[in-house]
């Protein structure tokens, strides 16, 4: 037996763009396992490959060949392996949003250093153009006409007035009644500034949300301008060396606190009782199998599939390019391809980075590409816009891969066995902090109260 004492098992199993045989502890899991193993929970991870990161891990170029073009060889143009760290999802942290809090209210910061992203930018009348982050920007955007700029100014004034508690600011909306088309119309604007504010700045990949209440839209633009002004330029941050730092730093936090690590550790069986509640697992190790006994597992979908649903299909390239298709010689950024852009119902991202960012050799960059699969026509054929934008013509430097987007059939309080949802195609984190916090507060019976980042406590550069 591995440990007589009851202790929460963190499984992590299956990058699942290629196959099913990789296995990896992923950032969601690596979260909870700190924050629950700061409390003094026992917290045992256990993992058939022998890096952190699962989904957020980053790849050095070796890997990445292996993982997505196995037995090609490496091409040596591209620069030396190590100075590469490529992320497998392309994600960015909000300024102001709630990973940032957990990284502070862990105290991860510490382990982990961020930088500035250059810019978001919206593809728009076939050329990227910058959000405006500054009010010089804003009257010189070229993605607002001149006219619907002061409509658009009236709407974002009324944003950063609203006080829930005060009616006199809510100009008669009710955000959990009105739709969100219904507060857009109140004043005035017009299709193309509300695809701007719903897209690039609510960050929503498709229109559904026109006709949903508007309170969680409202709020997202909030975040989104709390974000932009707590650094200026870009609303994202990003960590250095690429995000697999983030579950690398929630696991050291783990393991300070107790945490105990079994990678390269094949999960043989779960283990269940008469009632069909956990009660453990048993793992290989050097050949002899041995079992840990928990009353808790917390876990990715794909290692319980008859406990878990699809709900739609993504597409995620990676590709080493020369340059960045940004007009101010920007080093990093964030490019929005609206789906009424390029003809479809969801958006294309397209995520940025390089040497600045140090995932990257000078001279070369990393454009990471996804969006929801659409119809029946071949998956890449649905970010030919993308690959046009950044000048892709061919695909040796370009590594591709789907997945399933997962999410569990049931909360998990009665079998105890917590499963976590996939990484959706949204470019920040915000989805992966409410997977958490829900996660948390069934394991623990309650809420997850972070403390807010106050000024000096997260620094970026």
């Amino acid at each position: 037996m591995i440990n007589q004492e009851r202790v929460c098992v963190v499984l992590y199993v299956s990058w699942v763009l290629c196959m099913r045989t990789n296995s990896f502890i992923g950032l969601t899991e690596c979260v909870l396992s700190g924050l629950l193993s700061v409390e003094g929970k026992k917290v045992l991870h256990i993992d058939r490959q022998d890096y952190y990161g699962g989904e957020s891990a980053s790849l050095n170029l070796e890997q990445l060949y292996k993982k997505f073009k196995p037995g090609k060889e490496v091409d040596g143009s591209l620069g030396r392996s190590r100075d590469y760290c490529v992320d497998l999802i392309p994600k960015f942290l909000m300024a102001n949003g709630e990973m940032t809090n957990m990284l502070v209210h862990t105290n991860v910061t510490r382990y982990v250093e961020f930088k500035q992203v250059d810019g978001s930018f919206v593809y728009r009348y076939q050329k990227c153009s910058k959000v405006p982050s500054t009010e010089y920007e804003a009257v010189t955007s070229s993605l607002i006409g001149l006219f619907e700029k002061r409509r658009l100014k009236n709407f974002m004034q009324w944003v950063a007035q609203y006080n829930e508690e005060d009616p006199s600011t809510h100009k008669g909306c009710n955000l959990d009644v009105d739709t969100t088309d219904k507060v857009f119309n109140k004043f005035g604007l017009e299709d193309g500034t509300k695809n701007f504010i719903g897209h690039a700045m609510a960050l929503y990949d498709n229109d559904d949300y026109l006709q949903q209440a508007a309170r969680e839209p409202v709020e997202r633009i909030m975040l989104y301008c709390q974000s932009m002004a707590r650094y200026g330029k870009s609303p994202y941050l990003y960590p250095l060396y690429g995000l697999g730092e983030l579950p690398q730093g929630f696991s050291r936090l783990s393991a300070i606190h107790g945490g105990t690590f079994m990678l390269g550790t094949p999960i043989k069986e779960v283990l269940y009782d008469d009632n069909g509640r956990v009660t453990g697992v048993k793992v290989e190790i050097e050949g002899e199998v041995h079992t840990a006994n928990a009353p808790i597992v917390i876990a990715d979908p794909t290692y319980f599939p008859e406990k878990s649903k699809s709900s739609e299909k993504l597409i995620r390239t990676i590709s080493i390019v020369d340059s960045l298709p940004l007009r101010n010689n920007e080093t990093s950024g964030q490019v929005i391809i609206t789906g009424k852009e390029c003809g479809r119902k969801n958006d294309i991202y397209i995520a940025l980075i390089g040497p600045e960012h140090k995932v990257t050799p000078p001279g070369k960059y990393i454009a990471i590409c996804s969006t929801i699969i659409e119809g029946g026509e071949a998956p890449h054929t649905q970010l030919t816009s993308a690959f046009k934008l950044l000048g892709i013509k061919s695909f040796e430097h370009t590594f591709m891969g789907l997945s399933d987007l997962l999410e569990p059939e049931s909360d998990g309080t009665k079998d105890g066995v917590y499963i976590s949802k996939s990484y959706d195609a949204s470019s920040h984190f915000e989805s992966v902090t409410e997977d958490v916090k829900d996660i948390y507060f069934r394991v623990t019976g309650k809420p997850l109260v972070l403390s807010k980042v106050e000024e000096g406590e997260f620094n970026a550069s």
